[in-house]
């Protein structure tokens, strides 16, 4: 049984699940499915190509999967994906992607809070939290369980690694590399996330594996090639490493320094 506020305007081409509840005033558009015990609330704005999956939850004036701010945009078809189990607090604005990847994807289990942006073709991981007017650029990669602090700029075609966590009201104008803590400006390198690894049950040996990369990476006397070099001769195929390595040669943007 659903709950539909007699304002809202739906349209009868948009797919709606079950036990979904549409506050007054919605808007939700002809290409827009919505999966089951998901809210909408009031002043919502659900544009063409949304793709909303179960139990999310979207509070009021959101918007979501407007046409992206690029223009290049053609008004080709596109889409905006949110995955189950979501969180999107008010003003919060999403934009569908545009020809270059076709989709902007927020996970499962993310919390965007008030006034969060996330801007066309970029890609949020599960669990990741954007705080307060977080503005995420477009073809920006957020990798799973990264924390970013609020009023956070991320500059486009950036990429921020998984269990990292950026202080607020600092800019990202180049990688987050996984694991870590930054802040400063321009962004720095702070140490290696323990609170959080611990809390989401890594191990000491592998906390003490990652101190020992980024310690070759950010506190010794190594440049970044140097630094691979070491990491590769010490550690060969280990799992951390080799992550850790790949996300270094993603992009052209470089990685925040020391």
């Amino acid at each position: 049984m659903s709950n539909i506020h007699p304002t809202a305007i739906i349209s009868p081409k948009a797919k709606l699940g079950e036990n979904i509840t549409v506050g007054p005033f919605a808007l939700i558009q002809d290409d827009v499915e919505i999966g089951n015990e998901s809210y909408i609330g009031p002043q919502v704005c659900i544009y063409d190509g949304a793709r909303i999956g179960n139990n999310v939850k979207i509070y009021q004036s959101a918007s979501i999967s407007h046409k992206p701010q690029d223009l290049k945009f053609g008004n080709e078809e596109t889409h905006c994906f949110v995955g189950d189990g979501t969180t999107i607090h008010e003003f919060v604005t999403l934009h569908r992607g545009t020809k270059e990847t076709r989709k902007t994807e927020i996970g499962k289990n993310v919390l965007l809070m008030a006034y969060a942006h996330v801007a066309h073709d970029s890609y949020i991981g599960d669990n990741c939290i954007l705080a307060n007017g977080v503005q995420i650029a477009g073809h920006v990669h957020v990798d799973e369980f990264a924390i970013i602090g609020g009023m956070t700029p991320v500059h486009q075609f950036c990429f921020v690694g998984r269990h990292s966590m950026i202080g607020g009201a600092f800019r990202v104008v180049q990688n987050v590399p996984p694991y870590i803590m930054t802040a400063g400006e321009p962004l720095k390198y702070g140490g290696l996330n323990v609170i959080g690894l611990r809390r989401r049950g890594f191990k000491s040996d592998q906390i003490e594996t990652l101190k020992k990369i980024y310690g070759y990476i950010y506190t010794s006397q190594l440049n970044v090639t140097q630094a691979k070099e070491k990491i590769i001769a010490e550690f060969g195929e280990n799992e951390l490493a080799v992550e850790i390595l790949e996300f270094l040669s993603k992009g052209n943007r470089g990685i925040i320094g020391k």
